[in-house]
């Protein structure tokens, strides 16, 4: 039975969505199997692995509010399966208001997915509000994409204790997969400093491979492909694939090392 894995920052630009990307898509070439479930209405995770949102027939969105077989909706794609997003999800907060378990919508859509994936990815919205309950109620555990950068732990706290607060209420077997540094600039005495308070925040749950400031990683979206394959050499697809290997060990899955 696959994990089901949230990735989630209430703050945005941290690179949240740039992860959930790069790390389906290095765990797809690995040998795993991947849904990347793109829960952002901002639709970035769906245009970065080079889907046209407006040849979408059903999103995520008509999943929840619609009643579309969320199997029904997945695009196959050479980087892994998605769950595409549309703009349409803005306004599924709203439309779920009177709906009784509304927090559930998710976890309902992927559980006969399960067992057809080794790992699904949820991209949250950056915020904290309903579409990311559902992320949080959906998912076994989640990963923090971090920045290393001034104001890189404002807001950890909120996120914490909307954590406890999930796990307490609504789904006691949440929790922390790990943190990943983002943007982080090795030649600054900042980003090292940023980094070692990430590490002394949350010991032992912060990934040894650090995603570094890279322009081949802002690059690649426009063209729809992962860094991987827009340039396998550069820094940023060395860190993903590194990364990669570190999640797919600690998910227990046999990989095919290159």
């Amino acid at each position: 039975m696959g994990k089901i894995i949230a990735i989630v920052n209430q703050k945005g630009g941290v690179g949240k969505t740039t992860s959930a990307v790069n790390l389906s898509a290095a765990l797809h070439e690995l040998g795993l199997r991947t849904l990347l479930v793109d829960f952002d209405p901002q639709a970035n995770a769906t245009s970065g692995l080079g889907i046209e949102k407006r040849k979408i027939e059903n999103s995520v969105y008509d999943v929840i509010i619609n009643d579309v077989e969320a199997k029904d909706a997945i695009v196959q794609t050479k980087y892994g399966d998605v769950l595409p997003s549309s703009s349409a999800l803005a306004g599924a907060a709203v439309e779920l208001i009177g709906t009784p378990s509304r927090e559930y919508q998710l976890k309902n859509a992927l559980a006969p997915l399960r067992y057809d994936y080794d790992a699904i990815f949820i991209d949250c919205p950056p915020s904290l509000e309903l579409l990311t309950l559902n992320g949080l109620c959906a998912a076994d555990s989640i990963i923090v994409p971090v920045q290393c950068e001034y104001y890189a732990l404002e807001g950890l706290a909120d996120l914490m204790n909307t954590l406890r607060a999930v796990k307490k209420k609504l789904n006691q077997h949440l929790d922390l997969f790990g943190v990943i540094l983002t943007m982080f600039d090795g030649r600054t005495n900042f980003s090292n400093q940023v980094a070692q308070a990430v590490r002394s925040h949350f010991p032992g749950k912060v990934f040894a491979s650090v995603i570094p400031r890279n322009v081949r990683l802002a690059e690649a979206p426009s063209h729809g492909i992962p860094v991987m394959n827009y340039d396998r050499s550069s820094r940023g697809s060395v860190a993903y694939r590194n990364l990669a290997q570190e999640i797919a060990k600690k998910l227990g899955a046999e990989v095919k090392i290159s």
